[in-house]
């Protein structure tokens, strides 16, 4: 074996990218914003009241007075990892979810997305999807190498949505953590900085308004499109 086999690929002319330091990042449907908890926490309580299996795979929540969830959302304001976000619908002008940048790791060149609480409004729409899509693109086009998705094993929903995003799926981690009294098995999925080129097409292809009929429905699905960038599936979909 030679010693560059040994050793690993050398890293030619990368540097420690940047830490995210933007507000507001807007797409066609979706705007995201920096969380904050007099502008926002009150719009997403009314958004998430009544369905509190949405925080059942969350280390937060559910929550039963908007107090509550002001006091939680004015800490996570003030918190730089996870850097939480509102995801605005651009139509309606609505809030309905959050995200979060974390485990933030210039100096590895990773970034993990998390945090993801998601309205009814809001699951399994084009906002959502290009909320995520827009963290993705800021992140490699930072010079991010490896963009990381992790949820429970038991969480399907997050896990079909992190392969149809085309982040690859690298196995579970098991007897990963304790959450609210309970193991937790952590399924890890992730994207790195070469297979960037072809996601990027794959969700501006996606996100063409002409890949949605009049009531919003996709034509062509996102899955399909990043199938093939994919390096491993998961094989519990």
């Amino acid at each position: 074996m030679s010693e560059a086999a040994a050793l690993g690929k050398e890293v030619m002319g990368w540097a420690p990218p940047p830490r995210p330091d933007f507000d507001v990042l807007e797409g066609q449907w979706a705007r995201l914003e920096r969380l904050s908890a007099d502008d926002h926490a009150a719009s997403l309580f009314r958004a998430y009241s009544s369905h509190d299996a949405l925080w059942d795979y969350m280390p937060n929540g559910p929550f039963h007075s908007a107090a509550q969830y002001h006091r939680w959302a004015r800490e996570a304001e003030a918190s730089t990892d996870p850097l939480h976000f509102a995801i605005r619908n651009r139509d309606t002008g609505t809030v309905g979810g959050t995200c979060a940048l974390l485990r933030i790791a210039p100096e590895a060149g990773s970034i993990e997305l998390g945090y993801i609480a998601l309205s009814p409004e809001l699951q399994r729409s084009r906002v959502a999807t290009e909320a995520f899509c827009l963290l993705i693109e800021w992140a490699f086009e930072a010079g991010y190498r490896r963009f990381e998705w992790k949820c429970n094993a038991l969480n399907m929903p997050s896990r079909r949505a992190a392969q149809r995003l085309g982040l690859s799926y690298e196995g579970i981690f098991r007897q990963a953590q304790v959450v609210k009294g309970r193991n937790r098995d952590t399924a890890w999925f992730a994207a790195i900085d070469s297979e960037w080129p072809p996601l990027r097409e794959a969700y501006r292809a996606w996100l063409r308004p002409e890949n949605f009929d009049a009531e919003g429905q996709q034509k062509e699905r996102l899955g399909d499109l990043t199938s093939l960038v994919r390096a491993a599936s998961d094989p519990g979909l």
